[in-house]
């Protein structure tokens, strides 16, 4: 699953990536809640070849998206996302705005259960415009709860630069742990 649509089952990342390792037989990457090099060591520890990134590529200069937007993704706490569309086995994770706050409302209060009342708010056209006009509040938009973890506007370049020397620190940082010469293993 990616850090938008995050499934029916509420099964966590850790417990997907371990069932991915023992079941596929193929490679594969480890997508939702990525966003720096601990992470792509630890998805690697857990089976996968790499990670995918959405939300923390949206905080990139290169990306196309409104500087605000990326500054409010900086600012931002892991909390700042709410699931929109359960009722509707669509779940989605989105920025908790008033947009958002909204859709929510219809969602637990409706009593038609019909789609039609949220659709207005989860219109992706409105969505879109969030990142050219820069108004976080405008419409809906996706992010992970990532956001959390992410506290700079880096090039790409520098992101993968960083990522890769975190990941391959942290990895030999912990295989000392285990093979040094204090260890009871």
């Amino acid at each position: 699953m990616g850090p938008s649509h995050v499934g029916e089952s509420d099964i966590t990342n850790f417990i997907l990536l371990s069932r991915a390792r023992q079941t596929l037989k193929i490679p594969f990457l480890a997508s939702g809640g990525f966003a720096d090099g601990q992470g792509l060591a630890a998805a690697l520890c857990l089976g996968a070849c790499g990670i995918n990134m959405g939300t923390r590529f949206l905080c990139t200069e290169e990306a196309p998206v409104h500087r605000s937007i990326k500054e409010t993704i900086v600012r931002a706490q892991e909390t700042d996302t709410a699931l929109l569309l359960r009722r509707w086995r669509n779940t989605t994770r989105l920025f908790r705005n008033r947009v958002t706050e909204d859709a929510l409302k219809i969602e637990r209060e409706s009593t038609t259960g019909e789609f039609s009342e949220v659709a207005p708010y989860v219109s992706g056209k409105r969505g879109r415009e969030v990142f050219v006009n820069g108004d976080p509040e405008y419409g809906v938009w996706t992010a992970g709860q990532v956001i959390g973890l992410i506290h700079d506007i880096p090039t790409c370049k520098d992101l993968i630069v960083r990522i890769e020397k975190e990941a391959e620190d942290t990895l030999k940082e912990k295989l000392s742990f285990l093979t040094g010469p204090s260890s009871k293993l």
